[in-house]
């Protein structure tokens, strides 16, 4: 039955994300949500319909695009400043799923396919978090974080990568990576992965 209503906490449960992501879904329209009382209540197909949409979406990303959630002409300077990240994958498929997740969590998204166009864009302006592959043709992902923290040391980054072995593990660790992603991942927790290294 569509009609099934699930609470902030069970929404939480169900999408496994933090309560501020959650808001932040709320704020960006991307999950209907009704205010009964002081409580959010949150109709369940409309959630599964949301996650659906947000896994076809990401057959219409265009590579070197970025990917942002609208916000009205004129306002984006006068509303709270959304967080810049920046993604970095060889593959265009995972920079798609990634960039799109996270455009949909309203979060100010470019993309970059490797660690060296990664620098230029580092070098050019500033970004919140740094989302990277490990393993990447030319520079990869761990030459990459330490050129960024050359550049901001105090970047939040996360890894992402197919191969999660114990030397990458360390090295990404002892290089202060926030978050450590497996491939292939679940949608919830790349938004819960991001809000965590953002400290939100």
């Amino acid at each position: 039955m569509d009609d099934v209503f699930l609470t902030t906490e069970e929404v939480l449960e169900y999408l496994q994300v933090n309560l501020r992501t959650v808001y932040r879904l709320i704020r960006a329209g991307k999950i209907p949500a009704v205010r009964v009382g002081r409580q959010w209540r949150f109709r369940k197909a409309d959630i599964d319909l949301w996650l659906q949409g947000q896994r076809t979406s990401t057959a219409g990303s265009r590579e070197g695009v970025s990917v942002t959630s609208p916000l009205p002409v004129g306002n984006e300077r006068a509303a709270t400043r959304r967080p810049r990240v920046l993604v970095v994958d060889d593959e265009a498929s995972i920079r798609d799923v990634l960039t799109s997740t996270l455009a949909l969590a309203d979060y100010d998204v470019e993309a970059a396919p490797d660690g060296r166009a990664a620098v230029a864009r580092l070098r050019a302006a500033t970004y919140d978090l740094l989302v990277t592959d490990l393993r990447m043709p030319g520079m990869d992902g761990l030459a990459l974080i330490r050129e960024a923290r050359r550049l901001s040391p105090t970047l939040p980054v996360i890894i992402i990568t197919a191969y999660s072995t114990e030397a990458s593990a360390i090295d990404a660790i002892n290089l202060g990576v926030q978050g450590y992603l497996t491939k292939p991942f679940r949608i919830a927790k790349i938004l819960s992965t991001a809000a965590k290294a953002l400290g939100e």
